[in-house]
């Protein structure tokens, strides 16, 4: 079965089990049907998803009202997760804390949002790349305008690999795309810096001031942010597992330590309870307060939107929106656990959900989703198109890409993967790509598009009710923000970036070079032949093509030998692989010069025959551009 099949079975099995069970908020203090109907969503896509297990917790009104765990902690010992012992791992939900960090530092006036970060940095300054400088409130609505990275050194498996917060910080500065405060880009460089500057000010180790600051007093004691994980809670861990052959594979250990502020905590589903339970009361549980009341209202209040029709972020919260309520919190996936934390004001309700698993992020991000529509729905008829959309839509039509990617080493390459297309359509909608799934969206206020069926959105977690577009003085589309993902704006991308453009050419090459390998291998007799100069040129094209070839091909195969473990290293054969589009290169500069030759004597019989060997070339140097624009040309990486 498909990842699509499967995603799209359990989503509609969600959709006919929400139909079955009673709605109404009013049945959340009722444990049977609340189990039901928890079992009946997690159990199934855990299956489906190849997940090994889950935890999740929900209070209310200060209560618990649920909290389960679902399969085992660990499958080889059969040991079945406990909601209130089993620890997994939060990932960037983790940053949560960090931002608490730092208001409990502005609290004590030891920090100002809205200066200059470099303040307090000590042993490097962040470059000065743009005139505006970065501060801690562009860092928390994650607009500083870092590009992203991470691959070799964002998550580690070797302890001994680790190094200070502080080295780290420096040694992978990223480079800056944006002004600060232009466009949202979510950072894990921006809060890892965050997380240094409240050592740097406090004066103690991050992991130390988290556990006296805010986790002993929210009596949190099945959390911690250190890696290793301190031995009484590393018996109690969950396994993290990759899927191999029909069966589970143990993973080890993600270390995070290198950019620990942006995801190295480990908790268990309960104690993230009390810790969102602490923001929901305003700042305080059992008596014991880690902020005021004013600061986690200051907390809590959008800060930043492109548009504020949508949600938007507030002070690392970041808001959603399922079934018209506010939800403020935040998601957070390593490589083999996926996570959600949502505090709804509105009616009192906090919730925790970790699933492992490579797949368990399309499992959480159903969650909440599921959840709004069984507890408290809310019908909303479809939006109408106007009939005069189609007089505008083609401003809107295009190829899109996050800002948050990299830009400027070899990760930018993976970015060939992505891209939303937005295309018009002929009964005035636009049909958004995303993610493998096509949506349609109406017009229903200026540049802004709602989702024509927004109850499909079960069957994918990422499929955002709202887009709004944006513009630049000229009234050009420029890019669009999604509804739910306040913390990622969209760009346009120029034809030449985007993934069609770039992998008809690739495919064009490719078989370019193949035509020319048989041809060379068919008529070798016929090549001797020939007259030095043609000899000489048509080698040039044969060793270019194989070089590009070989790239291309051997790069692929490579890739997916070491995929696992680019987040934690640059694999010795990806690092010999680097050499081979440098060689490929200078087959290609060889070649050029041989063409030039060709044209300049008239040879190859006949200008059809330097017609066919000038598209060769042309192949060549459209690999070399796409080397180089992509940064392949070269060791483009850190470390």
């Amino acid at each position: 079965m498909s990842r699509f099949t499967r995603l799209l079975s359990g989503g509609i099995f969600t959709l006919l089990l929400t139909a079955n069970v009673m709605a109404g908020a009013d049945k959340l203090d009722e444990p049977a049907v609340l189990e039901s109907f928890m079992d009946g969503f997690i159990k199934p896509l855990m299956k489906a998803k190849n997940s090994p297990s889950a935890t999740v917790a929900i209070a209310q009104n200060g209560q618990l009202v649920f909290a389960k765990g679902y399969g085992f902690r660990d499958t080889n010992k059969r040991e079945p997760v406990d909601p209130y012992t089993s620890l997994f791992r939060p990932g960037s939900t983790s940053k949560l804390f960090t931002w608490v960090a730092v208001m409990q530092l502005v609290e004590q006036g030891q920090l100002d949002l809205d200066v200059d970060v470099n303040n307090y940095l000590q042993s490097f300054k962040i470059k000065g790349t743009f005139d505006t400088p970065i501060t801690l409130r562009h860092i928390m609505t994650h607009t500083a305008g870092f590009e992203d990275g991470g691959m070799g050194y964002l998550i580690i498996e070797d302890p001994a690999l680790s190094i200070s917060l502080r080295e780290a910080m420096e040694r992978y500065q990223p480079r800056r795309v944006n002004p600060p405060g232009a466009q949202t880009a979510y950072s894990n460089y921006a809060t890892a810096l965050a997380g240094l500057i409240v050592s740097n000010v406090s004066g103690l180790p991050f992991a130390d001031y988290i556990q006296q600051k805010i986790l002993d007093p929210l009596d949190m004691k099945h959390s911690s942010f250190v890696e290793p994980l301190p031995e009484q809670l590393a018996e109690t861990m969950a396994v993290g597992y990759a899927l191999k052959d029909g069966g589970y594979v143990e993973k080890p250990f993600e270390i995070i330590t290198n950019f620990a502020p942006a995801g190295s905590l480990s908790a268990t589903s309960v104690d993230m309870i009390k810790f969102a339970q602490a923001i929901l009361n305003g700042g305080e549980l059992n008596s014991n307060r880690i902020l005021r009341q004013e600061t986690v209202d200051q907390m809590l209040t959008r800060n930043f939107s492109h548009d504020d029709r949508l949600m938007g972020m507030a002070l690392g919260f970041y808001e959603s929106d399922y079934n018209g309520v506010r939800i403020v919190g935040h998601g957070g996936d390593t490589q083999w656990f996926h996570s959600d934390l949502g505090i709804d004001q509105e009616h009192g309700l906090v919730y925790f959900v970790s699933v492992s698993g490579a797949e368990g992020g399309e499992v959480r991000s159903l969650f909440a989703p599921a959840f709004y529509q069984q507890f408290f729905p809310r019908d909303e008829a479809p939006p109408i198109p106007p009939d005069d959309f189609s007089e505008r839509a083609a401003r809107y039509a295009g190829t899109y890409g996050f800002w948050r990617s990299n830009f400027s080493t070899f990760e930018k390459a993976f970015g060939l993967g992505g891209g939303i297309k937005v295309i018009p359509t002929q009964d005035n909608t636009l049909i958004v790509t995303m993610a493998g799934n096509a949506k349609q969206y109406a017009e229903i206020e200026d540049k802004l598009f709602r989702q024509i069926n927004p109850g499909i959105s079960l069957v994918s977690g990422l499929s955002p009710r709202l887009l709004a577009f944006q513009e630049n003085e000229k009234g050009d589309i420029t890019g669009f923000v999604m509804d739910g993902l306040p913390f990622m704006s969209l760009r346009k991308l120029p034809a030449y970036a985007t993934p069609d453009f770039n992998f008809t050419l690739l495919g064009f090459s490719m078989l370019v070079f193949l035509l020319v390998l048989l041809q060379r291998f068919y008529q070798r007799v016929i090549l001797r032949s020939l007259p030095a100069t043609d000899r000489s040129a048509l080698n040039a094209a044969v060793y270019a093509s194989a070089a590009n070839l070989l790239a291309v091909v051997s790069g692929l195969i490579v890739i997916s030998m070491v995929m696992e473990r680019l987040m934690s290293e640059i694999p010795l054969a990806l690092k010999l692989w680097l050499t081979l589009p440098i060689i490929a290169t200078l087959m290609s500069i060889y070649l050029l010069y041989r063409t030039i030759i060709v044209w300049k004597a008239g040879s190859l019989a006949g200008s059809w025959a330097r017609i066919r060997f000038t598209v060769v070339t042309l192949c060549t140097l459209f690999m070399c551009w796409f080397y180089y624009f992509w940064n392949l040309l070269g060791f483009n990486y850190f470390g």
